[in-house]
């Protein structure tokens, strides 16, 4: 499969239309899809023992995406062949008080991986360029002097200093994938309706869930500027 057409190119600008929602590939049923994920499970643990013996290099590998995307499912199935002692999954959730009374890059320069290991991010340090984006008022929270909390320029400079992050992270070896899971607004409504109506499923939806739909127009917009601004050859998006 020809992965560049998943690939944001860097420095252009990126419309998420252009991007199906329902792509399957060349699988005409879920079985074929089933084995090919298997064998690629496969090769990913192969190439986990070799990172992890060469102890050199890292890996890091960000998923972001709306609610009911994915992210989850993804992490299990794609990931569920590697080795555990070489792999640590963060889920990032509201920040801590702790947290909050550092820069926004802080708790997840914690969770970096180690040399010869994996780190997955579910969802990451990108929430304050999209959900503090979409919701503003968030950084009354995060400590910031008037001076930055009201500048004008502060996504882009957030867009900046995480390129310099993500850079700084390739010239110290670790390398990182970034993917955006990208689901229609259709397909969202249908997968909340299954947790709801799945007793099993239930506790994977809550009210603010469905008042953040009423967001999904801002979100599809700050997540066009990141993905845009962001993906760079040493941390390409792919959506």
């Amino acid at each position: 499969m020809n992965i560049e057409k998943f690939l944001v190119p860097e420095g252009k600008k990126l419309n998420l239309k252009n991007h199906p929602t329902d792509f399957t590939g060349d699988h005409t049923d879920k079985r074929e899809a089933v084995e090919d994920l298997r064998k690629n499970v496969g090769r990913l643990a192969e190439l986990q023992d070799v990172l992890y013996a060469q102890n050199n290099h890292a890996l890091l590998i960000i998923f972001q995406a709306m609610d009911a995307a994915g992210k989850d499912g993804a992490i299990k199935h794609v990931m569920s062949g590697l080795n555990p002692q070489g792999c640590e999954v963060t889920s990032f959730k509201q920040p801590s008080a702790e947290e909050l009374d550092h820069d926004y890059l802080w708790r997840s320069m914690k969770r970096l991986p180690e040399r010869g290991r994996i780190g997955i991010f579910n969802r990451s340090y990108y929430e304050d360029v999209l959900v503090v984006r979409v919701h503003p008022e968030i950084l009354q929270f995060q400590q910031l002097p008037d001076k930055l909390e009201n500048d004008r320029n502060i996504w882009k400079k957030r867009f900046e200093q995480i390129r310099n992050f993500e850079a700084y992270l390739a010239e110290n070896a670790i390398h990182t994938l970034k993917f955006f899971l990208n689901v229609s607004k259709e397909e969202q409504k249908n997968r909340f309706l299954a947790r709801i109506e799945t007793p099993e499923k239930n506790w994977k939806f809550s009210a603010g869930d469905a008042k953040e739909r009423g967001f999904w127009d801002d979100y599809m917009r700050a997540y066009t500027d990141a993905l845009q601004n962001t993906s760079t050859k040493n941390a390409p998006w792919y959506v």
